[in-house]
């Protein structure tokens, strides 16, 4: 008599696997274990780019084979996982293993050699140590990417991926220096400033060491019909609205240090925060977070173009601290004009938030574009304009 299964299993990024391999090996030992006992799978459910530390429920396939379990006329006999360490972390296994139990479904794992037994101490017992192993796996991945990373950025400077910063572009460095990432066409790349937004960038410094502010540079970028960040890698910004700068755009440009030339990283990390602090069996969920300053580490030299010097970028930053520390050492003041909808309110067009304003006695909530232009002229005749070409985009 046929015994029909359903397979389990899960890859994720930080495992640096190719997810059809990866499927493929843990669907081979699963195979070996139940077809030699006339076992056969017949339904799949495999979990791709999902971390180990995320909970059955959270994760897509997981969670769809929870609810075949609670199905009387479910396809299947049986689950088979093919290795422990990527079906369970933590203690997810005592959190799991009950609900199979409930429903009479039995579990198959290669490392115990058949079905697991309930009252098996042994089988119990085994089965929280793989668990403990996986968390243990994840933390030593963890710590020797990073590691390695912060090794890489200090000494080489290499670019470590992601999307170049507005002002510049991607070129081709060369051959990876892994062999095994060269043998698959991994190549290297570097920064290089983009001849007509690394000019955008120049100005911006230039304008914010004058004393002007990021919501007035934003506007006079705009007006001048310079594209936004958004607007000039609309394919990878897709999300975001386009039509215009935006304070927080300017901002970030202010205070990113790889437009001094030096490769910067450990900005951000991630945190793992509870889903629920009453209801700890619910997993965590990542969230990225800023490191303070002192936590960044600089590559030892300048390794790709120099947009403005490291003097203009600490100018700028004493002027951002300054700033920070009047405006938070006084207590706000309480609005005189409170908005029932502030905040929460979003235009239907450009999906911009929209911000309360007061006019002939009524509350109003406008989109936050750029004043006329002829206001803007009458108000500051003498701002300093891009040089000639840059603003030709519009």
């Amino acid at each position: 008599m046929t015994i029909r299964f359903g397979f389990y299993g899960r890859v994720s990024t930080e495992d640096n696997q190719d997810p059809e391999a990866s499927r493929a090996w843990q669907l081979h030992r699963a195979r070996a274990l139940i077809e030699s006992r006339g076992g056969e799978v017949v339904a799949e459910f495999f979990d791709v780019d999902k971390s180990r530390s995320i909970p059955w429920q959270l994760r897509p396939h997981a969670a769809a084979l929870i609810e075949e379990l609670k199905d009387p006329e479910r396809g299947f006999d049986a689950v088979v996982i093919g290795e422990p360490q990527r079906a369970f972390y933590g203690n997810q296994y005592s959190l799991t293993f009950p609900l199979f139990e409930h429903f009479g479904v039995p579990l198959w794992v290669p490392e115990v050699g058949g079905p697991i037994d309930p009252v098996n101490e042994a089988h119990d017992m085994i089965m929280g140590v793989f668990g403990g192993l996986s968390k243990g796996e994840r933390n030593r991945i963890k710590i020797r990417v990073r590691a390695a990373m912060a090794a890489i950025t200090a000494t080489e400077g290499r670019f470590l991926g992601g999307r170049p910063p507005y002002g510049y572009s991607l070129q081709d460095a060369g051959p990876h220096p892994n062999p095994g990432k060269a043998a698959d066409g991994r190549r290297l790349r570097r920064l290089v400033a983009d001849p007509v937004t690394s000019r955008v960038v120049r100005w911006i410094y230039s304008e914010f060491l004058k004393g002007r502010g990021y919501l007035d540079i934003a506007e006079d970028l705009t007006l001048q019909g310079i594209l936004s960040p958004s607007a000039s890698d609309p394919g990878r910004n897709k999300h975001r609205d386009q039509r215009a700068w935006s304070k927080y755009a300017v901002r970030v440009i202010l205070t990113n240090p790889r437009y001094t030339g030096h490769q910067v990283w450990n900005k951000q990390r991630k945190d793992e925060i509870l889903l629920d602090i009453e209801n700890v069996a619910l997993g965590t969920t990542t969230k990225q977070r800023w490191n303070t300053k002192d936590q960044w580490i600089w590559s030892e030299h300048p390794v790709h173009d120099a947009i403005v010097s490291v003097e203009e970028y600490q100018r700028v930053q004493e002027i951002l601290a300054t700033r920070a520390r009047g405006q938070f050492s006084q207590r706000p003041h309480p609005t005189r004009r409170p908005y029932a909808f502030r905040g929460v309110l979003f235009c239907g067009y450009c999906e911009r938030r929209m911000q309360g304003n007061w006019n002939n006695h009524q509350a109003l909530l406008p989109v936050p574009f750029p004043r006329p232009v002829r206001h803007r002229q009458r108000a500051r005749p003498s701002q300093g304009r891009l040089p000639s070409g840059v603003g030709d985009s519009g």
